[in-house]
């Protein structure tokens, strides 16, 4: 037995689920890392000095592509905001896939299953049933 009412308050979660979804905004995958380092040089006052890490910060965006692995990009200081907004943004977007995913399958195993037509009883002739004409090629007349 189907109950309609469950039916019908999973559909309208899924609705609401797509409304949030399609406010998610722009999205990247991926993470970004604060990096610094040292150059080496014996001249370099930075580097020198007693506690400091060195050069930086400088941020690198990070992600993995099928079939190239693991890509990155420097950023430019004033890209970071957005794209750790970006970031965020993804998550968002995951979260809800997630969401979906669980109620549609909610809504799929709630859903009655649609009657199937009867198999067809086969052939006595064991004939596959075709048209009534014949499949040879006829010959145009004179």
């Amino acid at each position: 037995m189907v109950d309609v009412q469950l039916l019908a308050e999973l559909e309208a979660r899924r609705a609401r689920l797509f409304e949030r979804l399609a406010a998610t905004g722009d999205f990247r995958r991926g993470s970004v890392s604060e990096n610094w380092r040292r150059c080496g040089k014996q001249s370099c006052r930075r580097c020198a000095e007693p506690g400091s890490r060195g050069h930086g910060p400088r941020w690198l965006w990070t992600r993995t592509v099928p079939g190239r692995g693991t890509i990155g990009r420097q950023l430019r200081a004033e890209e970071l905001g957005k794209v750790r907004a970006e970031l965020e943004n993804y998550q968002r977007f995951a979260a809800l896939a997630e969401e979906i995913a669980e109620v549609s399958e909610a809504i799929c195993e709630a859903r009655p299953a649609l009657s199937e037509p009867a198999p067809r009883a086969p052939d006595p002739e064991g004939q596959k049933g075709g048209s009534v004409t014949s499949s040879r090629r006829r010959r145009p007349r004179r």
